[in-house]
Formats: C-alpha cells, sequence, structure tokens
C-alpha cells in the first residue's frame, strides 16, 4: 500500500464542505498571522536533490541556542544517549495500542513500568498513562473531583497560564465553574498562595483545589498547609508538579494530596518545538479517585500457567465505555513517550535523579545571586519566606526585551518576558557557570 494518496479537488471539497471550513488556509485561523506571513511554496517538477537543498536552506532559517535559561513549563534538561538509542528501536517505535493483552505484554509491561515509577515519585498507590500533558492531566483530574453539590474549581492565578487556559477548555461546557484567586483580589502574596486568604475561598461548593509545586514563578508554596486546609472543608486537592523536584521535594502523597499531576517532559524528552509531551496522574487506592481516573492502568498478575503477565485492569476511556458513561475522551495514545520517560529514569536511577535536580537547584541559586549584584533584583524576596527551585523572577530597569535580544546575540536563550522589566528565568544541569555570567554582565551594564 502507498505511504501517500493524493486526492482531487472534488474530494478535498467534499472534506471541506463536511466540517465546515470554505478553504484550507481557514484551518490555520488560529494561528497568528505574524507565523502565517512567509507562504512555503515548493515549485512542481524539482529533483529530489532540489527538493532537498531548498528544504534545507529553510530550515538554516532556524536559530539553535546554544544555552537555554527559559523554562515556564517545557525544560531543556541533558537525555543520556542511551535513552535516545533504545526508545528508537523499532519494537518500540512501531507498538502501539495494547488491545489484544496476550499479543501486547511488552508495550503493557512498559507502561506498567512507568506507572510504577510515578507512583514511586509522587507517594500515591496508582497510576495511568495515556494523558497528553500536564494541563490536560491537570483538567481530567478536576473531572474526578465534581460532584452534584460541588461543582467549583479553585484555581490560584499563579499557576502556569496555559493551564488555567486548558481548564477553561475542557470545563466551560460542563455547567463547572472555574474561579481564579488572584493577587488583585489578596489570594496571592509575594508570589504565593496566600495562607489566610486560602480558607475564606474553600467553602460547601469548592470541588477542588488546584495549584502548582513550585508554581509559575518557580516558589515553592505551603503544600502540606494548602492540603489541611482544603481537606478540612471537605474539598480535594490536586497538586500540579514538576517531577524533577520531586527528587528533592516531598511527594504530593507525603503533603496530603488527593490526587498528583503534571508533565513527564523533563524525563527524557526532548523540547521538539512544544510536543508530544507527556501527562501523569496519580491517585490514592480510594473509590472517590482511583475509579474515576482516565486513560489507562495496566496491572500485573498471571496467567493460566502461573507465569507473570501484564493487562489492562482499568480502561474509562470512550473507546471502551460508549459516550455518556465515558470517564474522558482520551483517545490517543501517550505509551512511547511514558517508555522514554521510564528509560530515562531507569540510566539516571534514584542517586542520578537527586544529583540532576540539585544541580538545577544549585545553579539557580547562583544565577539569581550574581544578576542581582547590579540593579536588577529578585521580584519575590527570599528574605520574606520565599524560596524556590531552578526558576525566578527578576526586575531590571531596562526593558526586558533588550536583556533577551543582547542574550540572543550571544548564543543564549534568555528567560521568558513576563512584563515590561520582568523576566522568567530558569537553570538546567545544562547551563554552564561561564554563561551565567556572561549573562550577569549584561544584566549588570543594563
Amino acid at each position: 500500500m502507498s505511504n501517500y494518496l493524493s486526492i482531487i479537488d472534488k474530494e478535498r471539497k467534499e472534506m471541506l464542505d463536511a466540517i465546515g471550513v470554505a478553504k484550507c488556509s481557514n484551518l490555520y485561523a488560529d494561528i497568528p498571522v505574524s507565523l502565517r506571513n512567509k507562504q512555503f511554496k515548493l515549485e512542481s517538477g524539482k529533483s529530489q536533490q532540489q527538493v532537498y537543498d531548498e528544504m534545507k536552506d529553510y530550515a538554516s532559517e532556524n536559530v539553535v541556542f546554544d544555552t537555554v535559561m527559559r523554562g515556564a513549563g517545557a525544560y531543556d534538561h541533558y537525555i543520556p544517549s542511551v535513552v535516545k538509542n533504545l526508545s528508537s528501536r523499532s519494537e518500540f517505535l512501531t507498538a502501539y495500542t495494547p488491545y489484544q493483552a496476550e499479543m501486547s505484554q511488552g508495550i503493557l509491561q512498559s507502561i506498567f513500568e512507568f506507572q510504577s515509577m510515578i507512583c514511586s515519585l509522587t507517594g500515591m498507590e496508582v497510576a495511568n498513562a495515556s494523558v497528553y500533558d500536564g494541563s490536560s492531566a491537570a483538567a481530567e483530574a478536576a473531572f474526578m473531583c465534581v460532584e452534584k453539590e460541588r461543582r467549583t474549581i479553585l484555581v490560584p492565578e499563579n499557576v502556569k497560564p496555559q493551564t488555567i487556559e486548558v481548564l477553561r477548555t475542557y470545563l466551560r461546557r460542563r455547567n463547572i465553574t472555574i474561579k481564579v484567586l488572584t493577587e488583585k483580589d489578596g489570594f496571592i502574596k509575594n508570589g504565593k498562595v496566600c495562607s489566610d486568604a486560602i480558607k475564606d475561598a474553600i467553602n460547601a461548593e469548592a470541588a477542588c483545589l488546584y495549584f502548582e509545586q513550585p508554581n509559575y514563578y518557580g516558589l515553592i508554596e505551603d503544600a502540606e498547609f494548602l492540603c489541611e486546609a482544603a481537606h478540612s472543608a471537605g474539598t480535594k486537592v490536586i497538586m500540579g508538579c514538576n517531577p524533577m523536584t520531586l527528587a528533592l521535594l516531598k511527594s504530593p502523597g507525603e503533603c496530603g494530596a488527593d490526587i498528583a499531576v503534571g508533565d513527564a517532559q523533563p524525563f527524557g524528552l526532548s523540547l521538539s518545538f512544544g510536543g508530544p509531551y507527556l501527562g501523569f496522574m496519580a491517585t490514592h487506592v480510594t473509590k472517590d479517585t482511583m475509579r474515576r481516573m482516565p486513560g489507562r492502568i495496566v496491572g500485573q498478575t498471571v496467567d493460566g500457567k502461573g507465569n507473570r503477565c501484564f493487562v489492562l485492569t482499568l480502561q474509562g476511556r470512550e473507546q471502551h465505555i460508549r459516550r455518556e458513561k465515558a470517564l474522558s475522551n482520551i483517545c490517543s495514545n501517550q505509551a512511547h513517550c511514558a517508555l522514554v520517560a521510564s528509560m530515562y529514569l531507569s540510566a539516571m536511577g534514584k542517586e542520578g535523579l537527586k544529583e540532576v535536580a540539585t544541580a538545577c537547584t544549585s545553579l539557580a541559586h547562583y544565577a539569581a545571586a550574581k544578576f542581582t549584584e547590579g540593579k536588577a533584583t529578585l521580584k519575590y524576596d527570599n528574605t520574606l519566606g520565599v524560596e524556590f527551585f531552578h526558576e525566578f523572577v527578576t526586575v531590571t530597569p531596562t526593558k526586558a526585551d533588550k536583556i533577551v535580544d543582547k542574550c540572543a546575540k550571544m548564543g543564549i536563550l534568555a528567560g521568558l518576558p513576563i512584563g515590561s522589566n520582568e523576566i522568567l528565568w530558569c537553570m538546567t544541569e545544562k547551563v554552564r557557570v561561564s554563561e551565567i555570567d556572561k549573562v550577569a554582565e549584561i544584566m549588570r551594564r543594563a
């Protein structure tokens, strides 16, 4: 069978009419115009070599930075070569959906190992697979918490903006209210959730409180207090985690969270222009949460001869349960991404993961000290009891864009401008001290 079947204009028109779109270009309406200005046109009749040369010229216009000091939800970590080589083997790449368990033992075991590792990291007893990313995992977890009389999701505004947008997209058509707790209303103080104010927001209508550890600004929240405050009002807690921090910080299970979610992208998945990434979800073995978890849960058992084998234990997807009885519409398969994450964790080991996490936070604190030797300051001063992991926000008299541009000329992708003169920086183990010193000099001159 040919791997490419062309279509005629009549067939293209029929497909466009079926989805109510006038022309193919309308399918890209959500992409900013600035990114669509350059029309790519490849003349017909060119040889393979000519096409290759032209595509190579286009690719050369991409800017590849030697050093990345930007995070905000996607992190540039070192990926051991063993992870890339093993995960690229054909037997892993071609395996897909494990519907027939007896023929899919390899992929089922890889999912089982991933779920087991996530349970160890999060301090939970059960985890699933096949969630797209951390934001969709947060939205799916919100569904797990909603009850007939509790249909409000509490979200502090210091979580990742994209997560708030995904929550709104998921929940707005289901008669579920999202209440964003803002700094203006007193719920955020010095970058963190205000312990005193949060109690006023939690009431009998609140199904759950979702917060992130660390939050969008890299600050470490008082997770145990937030969990306790929510539970005192009968409200569940969803804790969004950067999984790399779990090598050093208390796990969501230890903090008292009901559900742990996050993006496992730091575990061996490259930035890849924004995806595919890997959402993870984990919870306790309770009727209220485990049986409402979407995606797949792989279990270990024995066959008729007593040999170890793996099966799909719980699967609440719409492909298995019809329409409104389904727990979720998740129908793609992130199993290969989960395999990569498992390989990364296996290659690093417990101590290796701790070393990476320690290097990240050490470099970040070194950078914060160096960047503030001049007129730049930390927006959230740790003298006020604020601590951070590997992201922090600086404030400078100079416009943030100017600093970013100067760094770019040196082959360094600076932090993310989040205000006219505010930059959210991130340091991973790949950042060199010498590069931090170069940026510190730019900050001093600014």
